[in-house]
């Protein structure tokens, strides 16, 4: 049975949350009747995020809300689903109070990312747009302000929007986390020290002249060799080996924009302008132009005609067929920032942006450009056994697209699901032989073949390794598989900061999560340092809201404790119980004899 906590040590109490997890709902909280008292007065939240073996981190975090929660006297209880299944929940049904996870790793790159994340508009359409349903006026306006303005200006903007969460908390940040990879430099070398198996990074490996070009990597996550769509949000939450296999028009590499597909854009001809576009208000109007001999991996041209129709498709997946559009789950942030697009010839389009600041349009040319004699196909309702789901669901976001077709320097060839998955060079790719790429891209893949397996742990992953039966990880390390790195002199352990924010999200439509006072106090329930030491055993760093470092105001930095939402921490550092209830008192909630907290109007 589960107890409650009422004084306890933070270390005790953390080391607790951050003991051996069953990978199974259970235990979990004991809701019992209790004859005499009606327990339906108490205030009870759900906390919904990853088994054990999927995600430790997760799940230790969520133990220690678990029992803070319960110290302050809410009825609070864990319910652990596949990773599938709880984005499936949160992100497309929106069917949770609170739940433990982590963002896209590219909503920390770059403050616009928050636009779609945060936007009150966001908030009735499904994927990582606003999950949280948070609907506030000032942070619509400064969210608008960092997306029209550039250089100071936005950087102001960016500083006053980041005071603002934190004083409204619609999330909890917690930490960024070490991402651990285990590699091997036998075959292939010249990894990069920073994210050495981004897919990306994986195009500049260099190969031994004696070894055998297959690229061999290792997984515990099966979801790429079970389905292979691009745009469906609760298979593709980090980047993946697709990001190979659908190329986007420019690359954001090293925090640089480097032209892919796209071989140049530049300012409309001011000449071809209609007198209404050249007084437009904010808006560019952008020419770009496609490098030559691209094709798609079936052999059909790649032209104009498929970016303008990405552009289309992902702003309506159902390309006009239904009265209100049907957005994809990923990708709606950059997408949102093309107001219009049109074709001019084979290789050149006319793009619009809603927004003025180049710095900011510039990251809609990084979405996967997607075949429209493909996915046009998929554009009608999305059915289950020739019944309709429902009237806001299409075919392109729930099919699992078994054979991708993309533009990309590695073509699919094929899976055995829960198993593997194989993918080829593309020998003749034309960026091989581009000479304005990065030098480390030159010649393209030193591979002919990637080969991913899926192992049962990391443990497992990291032997695999160690006895060259392959190449790297590319699936983050557990802390407790790192001591068997050091079996292969061979390996090497590359550690580097994620941007993918561990946080705690609030289901703000209702109460008592639409309570902002209410989430501050929930936040004051952590000290994130001391969960850095003992959840991540020092491979973090504490997190005071959901932007990297370079982005974040000197008075937000992390100085020992957030300057915004500090711990409750009483005089010897132990978790303050009476201050805590006392905040949520003065978020207007009330205890009962017992010491519970009783759900407004209760």
């Amino acid at each position: 049975m589960c107890s409650s906590l009422s004084s306890t040590t933070r270390r005790t109490f953390l080391a607790a949350g951050a003991a051996t997890l069953s990978g199974t709902a259970g235990c979990l909280r004991d809701f019992r009747t209790v004859a005499g008292r009606d327990r339906t007065d108490q205030l009870e939240l759900e906390i919904r995020t990853l088994p054990a073996d999927s995600d430790p981190n997760a799940v230790r975090i969520a133990r220690i809300l678990e029992g803070r929660l319960d110290a302050v006297g809410v009825e609070a209880r864990i319910n652990t689903l596949t990773e599938e299944e709880l984005y499936r929940q949160v992100l497309l049904n929106r069917n949770f109070d609170v739940y433990v996870g982590q963002l896209p790793e590219t909503t920390a790159a770059d403050p616009d990312a928050l636009y779609p994340l945060l936007h009150s508009k966001y908030g009735a359409e499904p994927g990582w747009q606003n999950p949280f349903g948070y609907a506030d006026p000032d942070t619509d306006r400064l969210l608008s302000r960092q997306r029209t303005t550039e250089g100071t200006d936005r950087l102001d903007a960016v500083a006053a929007l980041q005071r603002h969460l934190a004083e409204s908390q619609p999330f909890v940040s917690i930490a960024f986390p070490d991402e651990i990879s285990a590699v091997r430099g036998t075959r292939f070398y010249e990894w990069q020290d920073n994210r050495p198996t981004d897919p990306v990074n994986l195009l500049s490996l260099s190969r031994r002249d004696d070894a055998e070009p297959t690229l061999r990597l290792v997984t515990t996550d099966p979801r790429l060799t079970e389905n292979r769509n691009p745009i469906a949000a609760e298979f593709r939450r980090h980047g993946s080996l697709l990001a190979l296999v659908y190329a986007p028009l420019v690359r954001q590499i090293d925090d640089e924009f480097q032209p892919w597909l796209l071989g140049s854009w530049q300012p409309h001809p001011h000449g071809e302008r209609t007198e209404d576009e050249q007084q437009s208000d904010d808006s560019l109007l952008w020419r770009g132009e496609l490098r030559e001999g691209l094709t798609w991996h079936d052999g059909e041209p790649l032209d104009s005609e498929d970016v303008a129709f990405t552009y289309e498709f992902l702003a309506d997946t159902s390309m006009g067929r239904v009265e209100s559009a049907i957005p994809t789950s990923r990708f709606r942030g950059r997408s949102s920032l093309v107001k219009s697009i049109e074709s001019v010839d084979e290789q050149t389009f006319d793009i619009r942006f809603e927004t003025g600041s180049p710095e900011v349009a510039i990251r809609a040319f990084t979405v996967p450009v997607l075949p429209e004699h493909v996915w046009r196909d998929y554009t009608g309702p999305a059915t289950i056994a020739g019944v309709e789901v429902n009237d806001e669901t299409t075919e392109a976001l729930v099919r699992p697209n078994d054979e991708p077709i993309g533009s990309g320097q590695l073509r699919f060839h094929e899976a055995t699901p829960g198993e593997e998955i194989v993918f080829e060079r593309v020998t003749d790719h034309p960026l091989g032989s581009l000479e304005d790429l990065p030098d480390r891209f030159q010649g393209g893949p030193a591979f002919d073949r990637l080969h991913l397996s899926v192992l049962p742990s990391d443990v497992v992953a990291v032997e695999a390794v160690a006895d060259d039966d392959a190449d790297a990880t590319v699936s983050n390390l557990g802390t407790d598989a790192v001591p068997r790195a050091a079996r292969s002199s061979a390996t090497s352990l590359v550690s580097y900061r994620s941007r993918a924010l561990y946080h705690i999200g609030f289901n703000t439509r209702q109460a008592p999560l639409s309570n902002f006072r209410f989430r501050v106090a929930v936040a004051q329930l952590f000290d994130k340092g001391e969960i850095v030491e003992e959840v991540f055993d020092g491979y973090a760093v504490p997190a005071t809201g959901p932007l990297e470092e370079r982005w974040v105001p000197p008075d937000l930095f992390w100085d020992g404790e957030d300057p915004v939402v500090p711990f409750f921490a009483g005089a010897d550092g132990e978790f303050d119980e009476e201050a805590a209830r006392e905040a949520f008192n003065e978020a207007g909630y009330r205890y009962n004899d017992d010491g519970e907290l009783l759900a407004k109007g209760s």
